[in-house]
């Protein structure tokens, strides 16, 4: 599956070519000015063929990527997916509210994270360990706010809010919280969060 971080770094390879499409015009129009006759005719055919250039790499990485991004199809058709987890998590007074102490995933499993605001507008995204961001939505109150997601990479990813909220917004966050694991991980790390939850109710 493509990594937003991936997505990213062909995005900016994208911004790249348009902002050398932006410079390229306005070393046009200088040239424009200030040369003339078979010098200027000579130096128009050379910027059409490197504008055009320009053109058709960035139009054609927009058209060959068109759809090839699951989460877009995630995002328009997630009502009718069947997530093998969801974790309902509500946002109050700058802190999240968790159903569990550690959001345990099993890699390749499709996720629902609902998430409902009880005052503000606040954001929710998931970041890595190195502080790259997997995915964020904004979560708005008094309105539904979900998103499904399918990890691919083990290991554990953080949650914070990705809204300015005021200045306490910036401590909205919770390290490690998020943990993905393969199957026979998973299913010794759910042993054992059962159980701890058995031993809490017994209590």
């Amino acid at each position: 599956m493509i990594e937003s971080s991936q997505v990213m770094g062909l995005m900016k390879v994208v911004y790249v070519i348009y902002l050398l499409i932006v410079f390229s015009l306005m070393g046009m129009y200088a040239m424009k000015i200030t040369k003339t006759g078979s010098e200027f005719q000579k130096a128009n055919i050379f910027f059409y063929g490197w504008v055009g250039l320009l053109v058709c790499t960035g139009v054609g990485v927009h058209i060959l990527t068109f759809n090839k991004i699951p989460w877009v199809k995630w995002d328009i058709n997630r009502a009718a997916i069947n997530a093998e987890r969801e974790f309902n998590i509500t946002i109050a007074d700058y802190k999240f509210k968790l159903p569990e102490e550690r959001l345990l995933i099993k890699k390749g499993d499709m996720v629902r994270f609902d998430i409902a605001s009880e005052d503000h507008t606040y954001g929710f995204g998931v970041f890595r360990e190195d502080g790259s961001m997997v995915f964020q939505m904004q979560v708005v109150p008094g309105s539904r706010n979900d998103i499904v997601w399918k990890f691919e990479s083990p290991g554990a990813y953080s949650i914070r809010s990705t809204e300015y909220s005021g200045p306490k917004g910036s401590a909205l966050l919770v390290k490690n919280v998020v943990f993905v694991a393969t199957e026979k991980e998973f299913a010794r790390l759910d042993k054992e969060l059962r159980q701890k939850q058995d031993i809490y109710k017994r209590r």
